[in-house]
């Protein structure tokens, strides 16, 4: 059952495995939610190659989280230029295997790169990245995103960014705006058009 099943994306480039030890949060976060507190060590698992540039995607279940799955894809960055706004009350609290929300979203966007997901009035994140945007000086990501992605927490730990509540009729006021993700980290995309 796939609402039951959950998955990480972890960067490894040349062997070196990225930021694991916020994905080993989120990981028993999950767990913790479903009343369990017994983890596995992520990185037992991930036998990372040694050369290139890899996104490692990492499935377990709940009902059986001794098994997990491991595979590695070469990565290749997807340009984004263009974000069509799109409304939904979508829920992606946790990263579910089953994106079938999301992707349903995803096909909304015509002829734009991705999607930007509003919900409740206020900005929240693309089909794949947290978000940030830029402000007299200041990188402000969306307060209640649609999934707290490692990236983002990381970021606000370092106080590289700050949350904020973000409407979308405020979107004008921004100058930039930068994707964040496991694979890309902190993209700034310059010029980005967005169609409502």
């Amino acid at each position: 059952m796939t609402q039951n099943k959950f998955f990480e994306t972890i960067k490894v480039l040349d062997g070196v495995v990225y930021n694991l030890s916020w994905h080993q949060a989120r990981y028993e976060s999950v767990l913790n939610s479903f009343g369990i507190f017994s983890y596995q060590d992520l990185s037992s698992f991930i036998k990372a190659p040694k050369h290139g540039l890899y996104r490692c995607k990492l499935i377990y279940a709940i009902q059986n989280i001794q098994d997990i799955e491991v595979t590695f894809h070469r990565y290749i960055k997807k340009q984004i230029r263009s974000l069509r706004v799109v409304y939904d009350d979508i829920d992606y609290c946790k990263k579910y295997l089953n994106r079938d929300a999301l992707d349903k979203l995803y096909q909304k966007r015509d002829d734009c790169d991705d999607i930007l997901i509003v919900k409740n009035s206020f900005i929240t994140d693309t089909s794949i990245a947290n978000i940030a945007l830029f402000q007299d000086g200041i990188w402000f990501t969306p307060a209640n995103p649609i999934l707290r992605g490692t990236t983002r927490e990381r970021l606000l730990g370092e106080k590289k960014i700050i949350k904020k509540d973000i409407k979308i009729e405020e979107l004008k006021d921004f100058s930039q705006l930068a994707l964040l993700n496991a694979m890309i980290d902190f993209d700034i995309i310059s010029n980005i058009n967005y169609k409502m």
